[in-house]
């Protein structure tokens, strides 16, 4: 792998940058955030027209623009610096790839072209579990996301020639705004029934109740979704082994995680370098005290170690060094926010101070998307690092 970025890719990286500096700033996140969208609709819509975003990893045939995850990953780590609120996880770096991969081909050429215009944004629904689960990042994807028909899921039953569906989700990822729900749920029964993906449209309140929830970080707003007989229609062939599709997209939906935790983890600590410098103690800035000095150089350290492995992960595609990357992503962001508030004092955790933001993100991230200790198991059982040894121990290879 060539680590340097081509022309092209650093253009894209400024351009983002640039845009974001000037559009999403602490005072527009906050307003933003408490919109009934959770986001600036009009910056997402000039996301869309000016760089393409929403479709940047759909192939030209669906209207995007046919760039590969290491891009998505770029844009998405300017994001992560800037705490964007927008339908950039939820649609771009999951709901597009998972219609992309499982769709049929009428689905595809009826869905994508509007999920790459930015006309149309989706939520991915998980009843029972996280989205690691689901992509067999901290464990086999069995089915247990989706319910594991037991009852707290979403149960799928046919219904003159089409499907319904009932059941909730507490935490949906953009699930109070989104126009395109894909839902999991179990269909035959708990002994031998399966997981399916469906696509659902919140047209009908009675059927699709779905209420914005209260959550740690406002930057990412999580809803509740409730189905009481809501028509579905099915994702993809019947006969689809949807664990599997699901499991072989675990390695560029997270990359893309990661290189947004790594950006979260940056913005912080650059906001953390500049505060430093004009804050004074014993008539000196702290930035000028050792020992503030070393802690700065380790987070920078830990930054750049943790973006490496994220577009590491992003250029190979492989599901154990995607889990690795990611679990790398979320403790250096979890680290590193932590020591930003810190050093910045007893002003890091007022609400004035957008440090904090950037903390309850990445407290907020760990919790989504970790956690980091099952996420490194899991990556060293798939890689094959541990096998069982004679005496039926574990014995590393």
């Amino acid at each position: 792998m060539d680590g340097a970025l081509s022309h092209e890719q650093e253009a894209m990286r400024s351009a983002m940058r640039r845009f974001l500096a000037e559009h999403c700033g602490p005072a527009e996140v906050r307003r933003a955030v408490a919109s009934p969208a959770g986001h600036d609709e009009a910056v997402w819509r000039r996301l869309a027209a000016e760089f393409g975003l929403p479709g940047l990893a759909i192939a030209p045939q669906y209207g995007g623009v046919g760039c590969g995850s290491v891009e998505l990953a770029l844009v998405c780590e300017e994001a992560g610096r800037a705490l964007l609120p927008s339908p950039l996880t939820a649609t771009v770096a999951i709901a597009a790839p998972v219609v992309a991969s499982l769709g049929t081909p009428e689905q595809r050429a009826r869905l994508l072209p509007l999920l790459a215009a930015g006309e149309l944004t989706g939520a991915f629904v998980l009843p029972n579990g996280s989205l690691p689960e689901a992509l067999a990042l901290t464990g086999p994807n069995d089915g247990d996301w989706a319910g594991g028909g037991r009852a707290g899921g979403i149960q799928a039953r046919r219904h003159d020639g089409g499907w319904r569906l009932y059941g909730e989700a507490a935490q949906v990822l953009d699930g109070h705004c989104a126009g395109l729900l894909l839902v999991a749920a179990r269909h035959g029964g708990y002994t031998k029934g399966r997981t399916l993906l469906f696509l659902v449209r919140p047209e009908h309140p009675g059927r699709v109740r779905r209420t914005r929830a209260t959550s740690l970080d406002e930057t990412r707003p999580q809803s509740r979704v409730e189905l009481r007989d809501a028509d579905a229609e099915l994702l993809g062939p019947e006969g689809a082994d949807v664990p599997r599709v699901l499991a072989g997209l675990a390695g560029p939906i997270a990359s893309v995680v990661a290189a947004e935790a790594v950006g979260t983890a940056d913005g912080a600590l650059q906001r953390t370098v500049e505060y430093v410098r004009v804050r004074e103690q014993f008539g000196r800035p702290v930035g000028s005290f050792q020992a503030v000095r070393h802690r700065l150089a380790e987070l920078h350290v830990a930054v750049r170690e943790a973006r490496s492995a994220a577009y590491y992960a992003a250029w190979s595609g492989r599901p154990d060094v995607a889990g690795l990357a990611l679990a790398a992503a979320l403790e250096t962001a979890s680290r590193v926010t932590g020591e930003a508030i810190q050093l910045h004092g007893g002003i890091g955790v007022t609400w004035e101070h957008p440090v904090q933001l950037y903390f309850k993100r990445a407290a907020s991230d760990e919790l989504l998307f970790g956690p980091v200790n099952r996420l490194r198991a899991r990556a060293a059982e798939t890689a094959g690092v541990f096998a069982a040894g004679a005496g039926g121990e574990a014995v590393v290879l």
